[in-house]
């Protein structure tokens, strides 16, 4: 049965044998494919990710040759088994397909983690949220393809990955401050906090922590390090959520967590997260 991983060290197995090459770009094609796993990539789109615009006149018999290698890999793993390489990497309707279920890529069992967890957010169970979301970021152990060269292609699944990651952290921050772990949550806000200075969403969840847990000052601090780094690097206040967060906390009042202060129809949700993005 076909493996891959892509959300750390990239790993393609069948049985207990690797089928992942070495080589830069048959990596970078195999990678592609197990992205993709059980949706046909065309040859077109394998040949931009290796080689972008610059295509040698060789490209097409190159990717073939390319495909031949990683079916020579995949023939030593599959060793006495019934099943064919031909029958796992799939030539058809112009591209190239590897066959894998979805239960055995961890992206796509992140992706259906990230899914249900959002559902149970929403939902308001904040329980069972926590535990999903925290199972599908457990399932992330580096950067995305951190050890293969990423092209045009593999680079918008990599951030769209990343991007779902940063989501389903932040509602697994929020289910966690909903269900009161303000104490056991600020060790984990600090380190991201420190790691992503403009992210408005990890300071507030950050505040809301430092002072439900009795650390009103340490608040304000956290509110003052993300001002002075906006203002430095985007020449921008903070967004009218964190200021009204920042009053609150000024003022000694009593609020569950830090979206009680969001905008009317997600005005500063839009704004936030088009600015973390950026940063």
């Amino acid at each position: 049965m076909t493996n891959i991983t892509v959300l750390g060290p990239f790993t393609a197995t069948y049985g207990q044998s690797s089928f992942a090459p070495s080589a830069t770009k048959p990596r970078q094609v195999l990678a592609l494919l197990a992205l993709q796993a059980d949706r046909v990539v065309t040859a077109p789109t394998l040949m931009e990710e290796i080689w972008g615009e610059d295509l040698p006149r060789s490209a097409a018999t190159t990717l073939q040759t390319y495909i031949l290698q990683l079916r020579r890999l995949l023939s030593a793993a599959l060793d006495c088994d019934a099943v064919e390489a031909k029958d796992v990497l799939v030539t058809q309707h112009g591209g190239y397909l590897l066959r894998a279920r979805p239960e055995h890529v961890d992206a796509r069992e992140f992706e259906k983690l990230a899914a249900s967890g959002a559902r149970t957010f929403e939902a308001g169970d904040d329980h069972t949220a926590s535990q999903v979301l925290g199972q599908a970021l457990g399932l992330w152990r580096g950067p995305a393809l951190m050890d293969v060269k990423v092209g045009r292609v593999l680079e918008l699944d990599v951030v769209r990955l990343e991007e779902i990651r940063m989501t389903v952290l932040e509602q697994r921050v929020d289910a966690d401050l909903r269900l009161g772990r303000h104490g056991e949550l600020v060790p984990e806000l600090s380190v991201l906090a420190a790691r992503h200075p403009m992210h408005e969403t990890f300071c507030a969840q950050l505040m809301t922590a430092l002072y439900r847990s009795g650390g009103a000052w340490r608040a304000l601090e956290a509110y003052q390090r993300l001002r002075t780094a906006l203002v430095r690097e985007l020449g921008l206040e903070p967004s009218q959520r964190l200021k009204r967060l920042h009053q609150a906390v000024l003022a000694g009042e009593e609020f569950t967590d830090h979206r009680g202060f969001a905008a009317p129809h997600g005005r500063a949700a839009g704004r936030l997260n088009s600015r973390t993005n950026a940063a």
